[in-house]
């Protein structure tokens, strides 16, 4: 259905439709929200095209520092900038160094406007599950070392990033996408997912239990228990103050990483409050960290992403598939209102996120379509009625624009500052789980499952590329024959 398209008025209208003084452009009964047309994106400004949600406000001034707390302390430990001998050689203190990494956090913040702003009805997010295979390829270069000049890894994550973005536009303003991931065996794909949950777990283990093991375990636990727990879903179904806490994902355990576990077990510091507008030190960033500063990656660094971003873009591709169910299933509760998910052009605006970072602060967590949980809170509400979210868009482009003010505020920012690592366990603690489900469910065969167990295992050992190349030889010996016989008979 065109978004110019309206749905048919027979429908009652809301009580009080229309009737408060903004959004300025109001939409028909069950048509549109207003918008300006930019090509293949509906420009939508607040207050204009939509209302301003305090309760998404709200939400993102906690949710949104998290994330940049979590992206942050992620591309500083791959950057190399909690090492003191980088701290010293770039001519900062560890205190200046922290402030200088928050500019990826705000850029990044400013791109998770972007979907929203342009007509893309997500909350968009990381491609989460490719993070632990994304640090797992960045480890085949040192760490950064800014006295000597090796920054060989940010070189390769510079390519990486440009290569995804690059994915992105040709696989979805082609149609091609749908295509190449169709082709892809189950088997393949269930064993890059699986590989992801099982990576993911072991970064866990290894690199985030042992600085703060019962702080760790505490909220891994506490965000399987609110995500996965069987029983406190169905209580969740006949309480509306359990539903809101079931929806709020993780956030039960970033509380309890930020407020209690400084003070009742003592293994993360207590917040330094530091006060102000955090600044934006997008100088230093260009020089140090990106191709206007550093050059363009050579070849062999695009050469050795290729297979890497490929990984990259079959797992954000489900990401879509998604986006579109939760937005479907939504808006299907609400005659009021139309809202159409556009995969072309959310693919669009995910090349346009990853390009711009890719330039000018290259984001490790790279910027995938999809952050569900947060979408997911969004919808919860959206269902409730009219009177509730007046427009889906109220919410989605509320929460992000509320995100880019939240990482400015600096007393906000050094509140969870020392929760930084935490949240990233939280993240790959709940990626492990997600993942192993996911992956074990996509198959349907023994063989399937053996042979993703391979490549997952595989995934935990070498590069992606390298990875794939097992699996696909797997593949051909295990189920190779079977495609070519089918063939054989349909001719």
């Amino acid at each position: 259905m065109s978004e110019i398209q309206q749905q048919p008025r027979n429908i009652p209208a809301p009580e009080n439709f229309n009737s408060g003084k903004f959004p300025l452009k109001k939409r028909e009964l069950g048509g549109v929200q207003p918008f300006i047309k930019l090509g293949p994106f509906n420009l939508r400004l607040p207050l204009i095209h939509h209302e301003w949600s305090w309760t998404e406000m709200l939400a993102a001034f906690f949710l949104g520092v998290a994330c940049l707390g979590a992206g942050t302390a992620t591309t500083m430990t791959t950057y190399g900038l909690d090492e003191a001998s980088n701290i010293a050689a770039l001519g900062l203190t560890e205190n200046g160094a922290f402030l200088m990494s928050l500019t990826f956090g705000i850029l990044n913040a400013i791109c998770y406007y972007l979907p929203s702003l342009l007509g893309d009805p997500v909350v968009p997010g990381w491609i989460t599950p490719a993070l632990p295979l994304t640090l797992s390829y960045l480890g085949q270069w040192e760490l950064p070392n800014y006295a000597t000049g090796n920054v060989d890894r940010i070189y390769a994550m510079i390519a990486l990033q440009m290569l995804v973005a690059l994915f992105f536009l040709v696989m979805g303003a082609t149609g091609m996408g749908r295509n190449l991931v169709d082709i892809v065996p189950m088997s393949i794909k269930a064993g890059i997912v699986l590989g992801a949950g099982i990576t993911a777990a072991i970064n866990v283990f290894e690199a985030r239990m042992p600085t703060a093991p019962i702080t760790v375990c505490i909220a891994v636990l506490m965000s399987y228990f609110f995500l996965f727990n069987p029983s406190f879903a169905r209580a969740a179904k006949k309480s509306k103050w359990l539903t809101l806490i079931r929806n709020q994902g993780v956030v039960p355990a970033q509380i309890f990483a930020i407020v209690l576990a400084p003070f009742l077990i003592g293994e993360i510091a207590v917040p330094e409050i530091q006060w102000g507008i955090t600044p934006f030190s997008i100088g230093f960033v260009l020089e140090y960290f990106t191709i206007f500063g550093l050059g363009f990656p050579a070849t062999e660094f695009f050469l050795s992403a290729i297979p890497m971003a490929f990984t990259v873009y079959i797992i954000a591709f489900s990401d879509f598939v998604l986006a579109k169910e939760v937005v479907s299933e939504a808006t299907a509760t609400r005659p009021d209102e139309t809202v159409i998910f556009d995969a072309g052009r959310s693919n669009l605006v995910s090349f346009l996120r990853n390009g711009i970072m890719s330039l000018f602060a290259p984001w490790v967590p790279l910027c995938g379509p999809l952050w569900a949980s947060g979408l997911l809170t969004i919808t919860e509400r959206y269902k409730r009625g009219y009177k509730t979210l007046h427009s889906y868009w109220d919410g989605v482009c509320t929460f992000r624009a509320a995100t880019v003010i939240a990482v400015l505020i600096l007393p906000l920012v050094t509140l969870i500052r020392p929760a930084f690592a935490i949240f990233f366990g939280i993240t790959m603690g709940v990626q492990a789980f997600a993942c192993g489900n996911i992956g074990m469910r996509m198959c349907s065969t023994a063989n399937e499952r053996g042979i993703a167990s391979i490549i997952a295992g595989a995934l935990c050992f070498f590069t992606p590329g390298w990875a794939l190349l097992v699996g696909i030889i797997v593949w051909v010996v295990v189920e190779g024959s079977e495609l070519f016989a089918k063939n054989k008979e349909e001719a």
